[in-house]
């Protein structure tokens, strides 16, 4: 299953937490796990972008707010 552009960084988080507790508990045959290790690549990635550009607007945010406290 792909990431769905909507999906919330919490909801990507699940899926990802879900994905690697059946992988701890042996839960998936050989195909299967294929399968899951690429979606959670897929996923880690979503995550991965989703942590940047929030990192990128609370820099611009907090330096606006430096640049206000300096007038």
């Amino acid at each position: 299953m792909a990431v769905a552009k909507k999906e919330t960084y919490s909801e990507a988080m699940k899926r990802l937490e879900n994905i690697v507790a059946r992988i701890e508990s042996n839960e998936l045959d050989i195909d299967e796990l294929g399968n899951q290790l690429k979606e959670a690549q897929k996923l880690i990635k979503y995550c991965r972008e989703k942590l940047y550009k929030a990192d990128v607007e609370i820099k611009k945010m907090l330096e606006s707010d430096e640049g206000c406290e300096k007038n």
